[in-house]
Formats: C-alpha cells, structure tokens, sequence
C-alpha cells in the first residue's frame, strides 16, 4: 500500500505531489463513507486520538473530533483554557502526561508558530498541526485544494485568488503552498498594508484592484480579516476595507464570466463577502465543510497506518 513521504502533518511545505494525490484518493473513499447511512468504519478502533486545542476553534475542532469517531478512533478533548497550562506547565510536560495515556496521534493547535515541529522533535506520537499561530493550517488547505479539484475536476492551471488579510492567515499560507505544488496559478489580493512583503518569493503575484483580480480568476477564497492578530490599525475603517475588498453579488454579476466563490469561515458576513454571495450556487463554502471532514479522515487514517502495531 502507498504511504505518506512524512511521519507527521506538520505543513504543507513538508509534503509532495503524490502525497497530495494520495490524500485526495483516500477522502475520495471516505467521502462515500461519510454519506451513506452508516457513517462509521472501525479503521482505527485501536487508536487513540488527543486534540490539543490551546487556542479556540470550533469548525476545525468539530470537524476533526468527527473525523475521529468516524473512523472509530478512542478521542480525548483537551482546552487550555480548563488545564494546568494556566498553572505554568509546559507545553511537552503536558504532552507527555497525555501520551503517558498512550495516545498514538495528538491534533494540535497553538498561538506560537512551529509549535507542531518542535513537539514533533520531542515527543513520540503522530502530530497533525490544526493551525500554528500565523504560519500554517495544512488540513485546511488540503480541504480546499480537495474542494476545488471536486468542482473544477483539476486544479493544475487554474487560476486561484486569495483575498483579504493574508499577512495574518495560516490558510494562506498553506493554500498557496497546496496549490503551487499543484500546477495553480495564484495571485493574492488586499491592503498592501495586508500583504507581507516579498511574498512573490513564494511565486505568487499580488493584484490590490479587486476587480482585476476577479476577472483574472476561475476562483476566489476569501478570508477574513483577523481583527484579534492585530495590535496596530492596518485600514481607516471596516466600512472602507468592505468598499475596495468586500465581494457582493453585483461585481460578481458584472464579471463576463462565472467565478467559484471559498471562504475557510467563519464569515463576517456584510464585511468581506455579502450573505447573497455566500448563499448563492457560485459558493461551495457548504462543501468545504462537508470535504474537511473527509479529508481529515484521510490525513488521520494515513498516519495511523504507520504506526507500528
């Protein structure tokens, strides 16, 4: 059987062409799994599964406790905000507490960039990043890719536009990371105070007129601003951010063409894209949710297998 080329999903830059695709083929599977009546397969009944959650979630947290019962996995919930990290424990003395419960596969997510990759080099359990800090969120952009491939049947070629606050976005990152290593072309597109600098090292373009940047599209993702990662004022105002770069329904009704809207959530709905853009038949913001789930099921399955048993 095929394997991953990786012992944990710590990002996407870590991963390879045919990693992706083998992903892919197995949430193609789980997919099936996931919509028919019975919803569960036993997998990973001899698994257990810690997600370690020191900053709040809800959609990513959700969708990978179900992913878990899914495939029959043992799942411990963890928050910070209910531990002895509030006491002063450290992040590995709380780790190995949980893995002296023999746990096999720790999901984590945390404030601080690389804290995945520095568990990693000290722990001895799978680790699958559900987001560090500003750096990335590579089951996220998975799913994307995941969503994209599903609704255009390919994403080499196509043409992908990320909007809003990508200096603060993990998702960013990792889509661009997932979709290069594709065959995408990818532009970026906000405040330039909103965009790092140098990210055309990353083969990336940056466009600053939304409208451009629509019509150049087959798809938009759309993120939101992240209000709570900014200690300085980066625009004058929301009203002014919604104006040049909030999407609505009649800029994307005047384009010549029809464009595939994403958003990862959650929405600021009436501030970076209108609820009749979210809603309409051009968003697949509905099956990104739906695709997370499956393809969380395949990055966890996939990992499991290397466990030795």
């Amino acid at each position: 059987m095929k394997s991953l080329s990786v012992n944990n999903l710590l990002g996407i830059k870590h991963l390879n062409p045919q990693d992706l695709d083998l992903i892919f083929e197995t949430a193609d599977h789980f997919k099936e799994v996931i919509n028919r009546p019975i919803k569960k397969v036993p997998s990973l009944r001899d698994i257990t599964i810690a997600n370690l959650f020191f900053e709040n979630s809800t959609r990513t947290k959700l969708s990978f406790e179900l992913a878990e019962k899914r495939l029959s996995a043992d799942v411990i919930n963890f928050s910070a905000a209910q531990s002895s990290v509030k006491k002063g424990e450290t992040l590995i003395d709380t780790v190995n507490n949980i893995l002296s419960m023999k746990v096999d596969i720790v999901v984590m997510r945390h404030p601080n960039v690389g804290a995945g990759v520095f568990l990693s080099e000290h722990v001895d359990a799978k680790i699958i990043n559900a987001g560090d800090g500003t750096h990335e969120h590579p089951t996220q952009a998975l799913l994307d890719s995941y969503s994209i491939r599903e609704k255009l049947g390919d994403v080499a070629g196509k043409k992908v536009v990320i909007i809003g606050d990508i200096l603060h976005s993990r998702v960013a990152l990792s889509n661009i990371f997932a979709l290069k290593l594709q065959g995408a072309e990818v532009k970026v597109c906000g405040p330039t105070t909103l965009i790092p600098k140098h990210i055309e090292s990353l083969g990336v373009k940056v466009e600053t007129n939304l409208r451009k940047a629509l019509e150049w599209c087959d798809v938009a993702n759309v993120l939101r601003v992240q209000h709570e990662r900014m200690d300085i004022k980066y625009f004058p105002s929301t009203r002014e951010y919604t104006q040049l770069f909030g999407i609505n329904k009649e800029i994307l009704n005047s384009l010549d063409k029809e464009i595939v809207i994403m958003h990862p959530g959650p929405i600021n709905r009436g501030v970076e894209i209108t609820s009749d853009v979210a809603d309409s038949d051009q968003s697949i913001i509905l099956d990104q949710v739906e695709n997370g789930v499956a393809v969380r099921m395949a990055c966890i399955y996939l990992l499991a297998e290397q466990i030795k048993r």
